[in-house]
């Protein structure tokens, strides 16, 4: 059967089972939203032969940046890839609202059709999705050539290596629903915590602390607060040893002062909340080995990517907001 036939039939029981193009997403619950979000991500992968997690990673990335970006819209659907006008439209195109697909691809417009209804609009999720989806084509199926994709698209290796570890996340837990958190320390051990972040920092110069002190006994466990992969492992002359992952939201999560990790946290690998890298030291301000220039506690910071850079934020809202939440569903259980 011929490419286009099997679009035309995938296309069909998409609409059978949605009744619905493009859905406002505000109207739909998150478990709705993520159940529409796979059946687009599925019946792309049956067309183009790019594995769905590749792209629900691209679409969840560039929904981050959207997040990060004060010039970038909120998604008018469930997709978050974003397309310029100009890009979507091509630069020379007097028509900047143009959706035939014909005089698009006349002038050096990337828009495509992705549902057969003759328009390639950027308010519909099928043609945006399907647009990146051929575009991720056009390089190949597999891992590599599909990075080389991402590299000719976005241009900067970091944006890379976050949507291969999205993808990466996907595809070992074969959902989408990996939004969850949890503190970062056990509820049942003895612990304190206050808002820290902007204080100021001598050692090594004057600074301000980016991130949130958890003051814990030596050893005490602490866990990834997310789904994510590692990224970082190792010595920090600041951080001592310290491990950073990155989420599905694009944030870099910093651990730091720990005195030892747990066995089987290594870079490129995927964890998930509640996972424990690591126990609560006093190590940093010198070289490797350095301990005891302060009281053991965990340094807690996140970091967000906007696509060029990332800045920290004060990580104090997220871990009062985790906590009461887990302690509620203990309360619970």
């Amino acid at each position: 059967m011929k490419k286009s036939a099997i679009f035309l039939l995938v296309f069909v029981l998409f609409i059978t089972s949605t009744g619905s193009v493009t859905l406002a997403a505000e109207e739909l619950s998150y478990e709705e939203r993520i159940e529409k979000r796979m059946d687009l991500y599925k019946s792309m992968e049956v067309v183009t032969n790019i594995p769905w997690y590749y792209l629900a990673a691209v679409d969840t990335y560039e929904r981050g940046l959207r997040k990060a970006l004060r010039d970038r819209p909120k998604e008018p659907g469930l997709i978050g890839i974003y397309y310029s006008k100009d890009t979507w439209c091509g630069a020379i195109n007097p028509n900047q609202e143009d959706t035939d697909p014909i005089t698009i691809g006349l002038f050096g417009g990337i828009g495509l059709d992705g549902n057969g209804d003759g328009i390639a609009s950027l308010e519909d999720d099928e043609d945006v999705l399907y647009t990146m989806a051929r575009y991720l084509e056009s390089y190949g199926f597999d891992k590599e050539n599909i990075r080389i994709g991402l590299w000719e698209h976005y241009h900067r290796e970091q944006t890379v290596n976050i949507i291969m570890g999205h993808a990466k996340v996907y595809e070992k837990f074969e959902t989408l629903n990996v939004d969850n958190n949890v503190f970062p320390v056990p509820l049942n051990y003895n612990y304190s915590y206050r808002s820290t972040w902007g204080d100021r920092r001598g050692w090594g110069g004057r600074r301000i602390h980016e991130g949130t002190d958890i003051f814990a006994g030596y050893h005490t466990p602490v866990r990834a607060t997310s789904y994510g992969v590692i990224e970082i492992k190792g010595w920090n002359k600041y951080g001592g040893w310290r491990v950073g992952i990155r989420d599905m939201d694009n944030v870099y999560h910093y651990y730091a002062h720990l005195s030892g990790f747990e066995k089987g946290v290594e870079v490129g690998e995927v964890v998930e909340p509640g996972q424990v890298i690591g126990y609560v030291g006093s190590s940093g301000y010198g070289k490797p080995g350095t301990q005891g220039k302060f009281p053991p506690h965990l340094h807690y910071g996140m970091y967000r990517d906007n696509g060029l850079t990332e800045w920290s934020f004060d990580p104090y809202p997220s871990l009062r907001s985790w906590e009461k939440k887990e302690r509620a569903a203990k309360r619970r259980r």
